[in-house]
C-alpha cells in the first residue's frame, strides 16, 4: 500500500493548499459547534436553572482550555516551523515535549477543581440551590476528567502542524455521533437508562471526549502518512531545555491571553447573574450559538497558523501575505452570513433553546446586538492564527488582553447609563469590532517587515 502525503504548505497553489487543510478543520469546528448546541438543546428542556448551572460549570472548562493552549500552540507552531525546514526529527521532539506538558497540566487542573470546588463555584454567588447543584455536578465530572480534552486539543494542533487535518475531523465526527446518542439517553433517561439530567450531560460529554482521544491515537498509530512525526514518539524521555523553552515562549502568551479572556468573561458573568438565572442561561447558550462563527473562524485560524508557520520556516514572504489575503476574504463572507442570520432571524434561533418568555426575550436582544460583531470577531481570530504562526504570540496576547479587559469598565458604564443587561452585550460587540480592526492593521504592518523570499 502506498503511503499518502501530508499537505505541503510551502509550495503549490495557495488556495488549494489552504482548502485541503482548512476544510477538514472547518468541518471539524462545525462539528464542535453542533456538539455544544446539541448539549444545550437537550439541557434546555430541563429549564433555565439547569442551563445556568451548566453555564457556570462550563466557565471552568473554558478556563482549562486557556491552560491547554500553552502546549498546543507552543507545540503546533514549533512543529510546523520545523516541518517547513524539513527537520522532522526536531519536529518529533517538539511534539513529544508538548504532549508531556499537556499531561502534567491536565492532571494538575483536575486536582485543583476537585479539591477547591466550593470556592470556585462560590465566586458566582449562586443563590438558587438547583442552579448550584447543577454547576457542582457538571464541574466535578467535566473538569475532573479534563485530561482527555487537553490531549485532544494538543494532538489536533500537532496533526494540523504537519498538514494532516483529516484525522481530527474523523475523530470529532465519531465523538459528535457518540454525544448525540448519549445526550438524550442520559439526560432524559430513555429506555433502561436512568434520568441523570445535568449529570447525564456531563457524562455524555466526557465519554465522547474519551472516544475522540481513542480514535486520534488509533489513527495516528495506523497512519501511512510520510514523515508522520506523531509516530514513534519517546513520551517518557527527558529532552533538553532547548525544546521546552520554545514551547513555553510561544505558548505561554497564548495561554495567558486565553485564561485572562476567560476570567474577564467570568467577571462579566457575575455581572450578568444580578439579572437572574435566565440572563446567565442566555449568556451561556448565546455563546454556544455564536460558536457557529467563532468555532469556524478558529478552525480556519488553525489552518492559517500552520500555513504561515511552515512558510515562515521556509522564508516565503509572498505566500504568507497571499494566504492571509485569501483567508481574509473567505472569513469576511462567512461573518456577514452569520451576522445576517443573528440580526434578521433572532426569534426562530432563540426559540430552539428557550421555551420561557423571559429567557426568550433576553436571547433575542443578545443575538441582535452580538450579531453586529461577528465579521470582526472572525477576522480577529483568523489574524491571531496568522500572527501566532509568525511567533508573535506575545503581541497577540497584549492586544487581546487590553481590549478584552476594556469590556468590564465599558459594561459598567453602559449599564450605569441605563442600558441594563443590553449594556453588557454592547460592551462585547464594541470590543470585538475594535479588536478586528486593530489586529488586521497589525498583521499588515508586520508582514511588510518580514525577511524577503529565499
Amino acid at each position: 500500500m502506498n503511503k499518502s502525503k501530508n499537505v505541503d504548505l510551502t509550495s503549490g497553489p495557495i488556495l488549494k493548499n489552504l482548502a485541503e487543510l482548512a476544510l477538514p478543520i472547518m468541518i471539524s469546528s462545525m462539528l464542535g459547534t453542533a456538539y455544544n448546541i446539541t448539549d444545550m438543546a437537550w439541557i434546555g428542556l430541563l429549564g433555565a436553572k439547569a442551563v445556568a448551572g451548566v453555564g457556570v460549570g462550563g466557565m471552568y472548562v473554558w478556563l482549562s482550555q486557556g491552560i491547554a493552549a500553552l502546549p498546543r500552540m507552543g507545540g503546533q507552531v514549533n512543529v510546523a516551523q520545523s516541518c517547513g525546514r524539513k527537520n522532522y526529527e526536531q519536529a518529533r521532539s517538539y511534539a513529544a515535549c508538548s504532549l508531556q506538558i499537556t499531561v502534567l497540566f491536565g492532571l494538575l487542573f483536575a486536582a485543583v477543581c476537585i479539591l477547591f470546588i466550593r470556592p470556585l463555584l462560590g465566586f458566582f454567588h449562586l443563590t438558587d440551590a438547583e442552579t448550584y447543584s447543577a454547576a457542582r455536578s457538571y464541574t466535578l465530572i467535566t473538569c475532573g476528567l479534563i485530561l482527555f480534552p487537553f490531549l485532544n486539543l494538543t494532538l489536533t494542533g500537532l496533526s494540523t502542524a504537519q498538514g494532516d487535518s483529516r484525522t481530527p475531523l474523523l475523530a470529532n465526527f465519531v465523538g459528535l455521533a457518540g454525544n448525540m446518542l448519549l445526550d438524550p439517553l442520559l439526560i432524559l433517561g430513555i429506555g433502561p437508562f436512568p434520568r441523570l439530567e445535568v449529570t447525564g450531560a456531563a457524562i455524555a460529554t466526557v465519554s465522547s471526549q474519551i472516544l475522540v482521544f481513542l480514535i486520534l491515537v488509533l489513527r495516528i498509530r495506523c497512519s501511512r502518512l510520510e514523515s508522520n512525526i506523531l509516530q514513534h514518539l519517546h513520551l517518557l524521555s527527558r529532552f533538553s531545555k532547548e525544546y521546552y523553552e520554545p514551547i513555553f515562549r510561544i505558548g505561554f502568551p497564548t495561554a495567558i491571553q486565553s485564561s485572562i479572556y476567560c476570567m474577564i468573561s467570568m467577571i462579566l458573568t457575575r455581572m450578568v447573574s444580578s439579572y437572574g438565572a435566565a440572563a446567565i442561561a442566555v449568556q451561556r447558550v448565546g455563546g454556544q450559538i455564536e460558536s457557529v462563527s467563532w468555532n469556524t473562524a478558529d478552525g480556519f485560524a488553525s489552518a492559517l497558523n500552520a500555513f504561515v508557520a511552515q512558510n515562515y520556516g521556509a522564508r516565503k514572504k509572498d505566500r504568507i501575505r497571499k494566504g492571509y489575503s485569501l483567508s481574509f476574504r473567505i472569513l469576511v463572507i462567512w461573518g456577514l452570513l452569520v451576522t445576517s442570520a443573528f440580526v434578521f432571524l433572532p426569534g426562530p434561533i432563540a426559540g430552539l433553546f428557550f421555551h420561557e418568555k423571559e429567557a426568550l426575550a433576553i436571547a433575542v436582544n443578545y443575538l441582535i446586538i452580538i450579531g453586529f460583531s461577528e465579521t470582526f470577531m472572525s477576522v480577529e481570530l483568523m489574524t491571531i492564527g496568522a500572527l501566532s504562526g509568525l511567533g508573535r504570540t506575545r503581541l497577540c496576547s497584549l492586544i487581546s488582553v487590553i481590549l478584552t479587559g476594556a469590556r468590564i469598565p465599558l459594561a459598567m458604564l453602559l449599564t450605569w447609563a441605563g442600558m441594563g443587561l443590553n449594556g453588557i452585550w454592547w460592551a462585547l460587540t464594541v470590543s470585538s469590532v475594535v479588536k478586528g480592526i486593530i489586529f488586521t492593521l497589525t498583521f499588515h504592518h508586520i508582514s511588510r517587515r518580514l525577511p524577503e523570499n529565499t
